[in-house]
């Protein structure tokens, strides 16, 4: 993962985690690899590995079980809204965009929906 200089790497990997979560591939109630393990595979330092997922389990989307470790929780509509809020914060990037470059809807979704197909 190539981390943005000018953002704090634990909202980073905080946003990292959550996408994982949301696309499935941290299922629901599936055990999140150990906080060295991690920080291993993303190169980072353990303690921010730490604050990322204290930060995850704050929001309610992992929880800890005593001396077993971190869980993905298994609450379908937690990990649903926040397939939604991602959904959402394309969608208004994507509508943004097409705004101000003063593209209206249908062409936007006609271009969107032909380059779609073209990958």
């Amino acid at each position: 993962m190539d981390f943005d200089n000018n953002r704090p790497i634990y909202i980073q990997l905080l946003e990292d985690f959550k996408i994982k979560i949301s696309t499935g591939d941290w299922e629901a109630g599936e055990k999140i690899d150990s906080v060295r393990n991690l920080a291993t595979a993303y190169k980072v330092n353990p303690n921010t590995i730490q604050r990322a997922l204290a930060e995850l389990e704050r929001e309610g989307l992992c929880e800890s079980q005593r001396t077993i470790g971190r869980f993905v929780t298994e609450d379908t509509k937690k990990i649903k809204s926040l397939s939604n809020r991602a959904f959402t914060s394309f969608a208004d990037d994507f509508i943004n965009g097409m705004e101000s470059l003063n593209i209206g809807k249908d062409a936007a979704l006609k271009d969107l929906k032909d380059y779609w197909e073209e990958l």
